[in-house]
């Protein structure tokens, strides 16, 4: 049976990214496991030092198909390019001009949401980072 993956990003504001994540993404935020009524709760249960916020942001995908997602704020910045990074695929059938059109239609609605272009590939793909610099793509799917 395959191993299912939750991603992480670590995050100097957890709520702003999740903002922009829950939009990018089309995900909700996710109830804390059960028991727990709230996630204070249920991060209560780790006896964390009293200097540890502890903040962060569970998000999942509303259909439960796609990985879940936790943003958890930590004390240092984002030094570096990320060595993994999310794909975010549009449709992919049609022409490569509509297709592209669609890529890019999806990049404009993120720079909206707070993203950045860094850098459109051969009318390929679009390289983009999150309001943190978390570096994502924007592609089509295969047609």
């Amino acid at each position: 049976m395959p191993a299912r993956i939750d991603l992480t990003l670590d995050s100097t504001n957890a709520q702003v990214l999740a903002a922009f994540w829950r939009t990018a993404l089309g995900y909700i935020d996710e109830p804390p496991p059960p028991p727990f009524a709230t996630r204070a709760e249920w991060l209560a249960q780790f006896d964390l030092p009293e200097d540890d916020p502890a903040d962060g942001a569970w998000l999942c995908d509303p259909d439960g198909i796609g990985p879940h997602l936790s943003i958890l704020d930590v004390p240092e910045p984002k030094t570096a390019k990320n060595r993994l990074h999310i794909d975010i695929r549009v449709e992919g059938s049609g022409t490569p001009d509509e297709r592209w059109a669609r890529i890019m239609a999806e990049a404009h609605r993120l720079v909206e949401a707070g993203g950045l272009v860094l850098e459109e590939v051969d009318r390929h793909h679009v390289v983009m980072a999150d309001p943190e610099g978390n570096e994502f793509c924007v592609a089509a799917t295969a047609a």
